[in-house]
């Protein structure tokens, strides 16, 4: 038997370090937390995309009755942006979350369905896509989806 160690490259920093353009996108993605629809949870997401041309797009979490049917902020935005500017290569995304009252405290991270269509978007266009991850204390940060879902599967799998 042998063994695999996988590793994650996240950065760790303050708002105050981060660029103005990710400060902005941050800023989106909170702004998007005060317009979701999150009656059952209580728990508003919001995220930001900023596509190649320098254009942000925001989405926010979508909660439903029947809960397998809602849509998390990240995909809401994606999709969107796909759907909206489907030429445009995604360069990054930033992700907030809003509960009691206030922006979390905990870093927030895409869950495993918005880790896949993340690692999608950078394949379709063959760019890394920058994950900012917010919270009141600092942002985390990664400069792909892969760094968050190693051992993915992908368009590569398809073709063997």
């Amino acid at each position: 038997m042998r063994e695999i160690n996988l590793t994650t490259k996240i950065a760790v920093y303050l708002l105050e370090e981060c660029s103005e353009v990710e400060k902005k996108l941050i800023d989106a993605a909170k702004n998007a937390t005060q317009k979701a629809y999150a009656p059952y949870s209580q728990f508003r997401v919001g995220a930001a995309v900023l596509l190649e041309n320098g254009e942000v797009i925001a989405g926010n979490n979508q909660e439903n009755a029947a809960y397998p049917s809602g849509l998390c902020a990240e995909r809401t935005a994606l999709f969107f942006a796909n759907a909206s500017r489907p030429d445009q290569k995604v360069v990054a995304i930033a992700i907030a979350a809003w509960h009691n009252g206030q922006f979390t405290r905990d870093v927030i991270t895409p869950c495993g369905a918005c880790r896949q269509v993340l690692l999608e978007v950078e394949n379709r266009f063959h760019s890394s896509v920058k994950i900012l991850m917010s919270s009141e204390d600092g942002i985390y940060a990664t400069s792909s989806a892969r760094e968050l879902l190693p051992l993915s599967f992908g368009d590569e799998m398809l073709k063997k």
